[in-house]
Order: C-alpha cells, then sequence, then structure tokens
C-alpha cells in the first residue's frame, strides 16, 4: 500500500508542476477578421453565427473556457485550434488566391451541410454553436454567394 500512496503522490506533485507549464495562447483580434468579411460581406446574422461557431477555432482569435487552465486539457485545446486553423483560417485569407478561396468555401460549404463542422466534442460544451437547420441554410446560401463572386473574378493565365 505504501507503493501505492508514493506513486499517486508523485503523480500530484507532477500534475501541480505541470500547471506552471502551457502551450502559446491564439491572442490575435477581430481586426485580422475584417478582410474576410470585408471580402466575403456575410449578413449580420452569418457574421454572429461564424463568431459563435467558427472563429475560436479558426481564426486568431480564440475565446478560451476556463478548463483551458488546466493542464494537460489546454494543450488538447490548443492542438485542436491549431488543426482548424490549419484547414481554415478567417484571419489568413488575405493572399491566398482566388482559387484557393474559392477551394476553402465549397470545403466550408460540405462540412456545414453535412453537420461536420462545427465539431460535436466543441458544441457539447458551447452549446451556442450549435447550428439549427436554418442557421445551416443561411451559412450556406451566402457561402454559395461567395463562390459564385469568386467564379466571375479574372484568372490569372
Amino acid at each position: 500500500m505504501k507503493t501505492i500512496k508514493k506513486i499517486l503522490l508523485l503523480l500530484l506533485v507532477l500534475f501541480v508542476i505541470a500547471q506552471f507549464f502551457g502551450p502559446e495562447k491564439n491572442q490575435g483580434d477581430l481586426a485580422s477578421i475584417q478582410p474576410f468579411l470585408d471580402e466575403t460581406n456575410p449578413p449580420e446574422n452569418v457574421q454572429i453565427i461564424l463568431k459563435e461557431s467558427c472563429y475560436d477555432c479558426h481564426s486568431d482569435v480564440t475565446r478560451y473556457p476556463w478548463y483551458n487552465n488546466i493542464t494537460p486539457v489546454n494543450y488538447w485545446l490548443a492542438e485542436h485550434v491549431n488543426d482548424g486553423k490549419k484547414h481554415f483560417n478567417f484571419s489568413n485569407w488575405v493572399g491566398n488566391s482566388v482559387k484557393r478561396k474559392d477551394h476553402k468555401m465549397e470545403e466550408f460549404i460540405e462540412m456545414v451541410e453535412e453537420k461536420e463542422m462545427p465539431l460535436e466534442s466543441y458544441t457539447l460544451v458551447h452549446q451556442q454553436a450549435k447550428l439549427s437547420d436554418v442557421q445551416i441554410k443561411a451559412v450556406v446560401d451566402w457561402a454559395k454567394q461567395v463562390r459564385i463572386k469568386y467564379s466571375l473574378e479574372p484568372k490569372p493565365e
């Protein structure tokens, strides 16, 4: 029994020490999203949906929950955010080609229509991020209009 107590005490000490370390936070500002909003011109209801359901993982603006202060949860969340930004980043829209932007919007539409985004693991904790059928339709309709706009832009030769 003494061995188990020593192991548990060691694990507790390691857990406490781990709390002093954590990954870098995603601390951008809303200005980083403005070029995307200016270019794609989402209506106000879609802007609200994007803010509540997308920006935390797909932009440089993340609102961290209280449990992000607990190691190792903060590492899991950081990996989640970094992976989300790798696939679609509202803060990194400028500089992408029209072809890439169109492709990203195509993927965006597919993921929202298939209800693969926002992730269920995210909406379990962030109930306000769960999209209704009406919200999905609004977001998809807007994204399809953006794709039409991109299809009309001249392509580089």
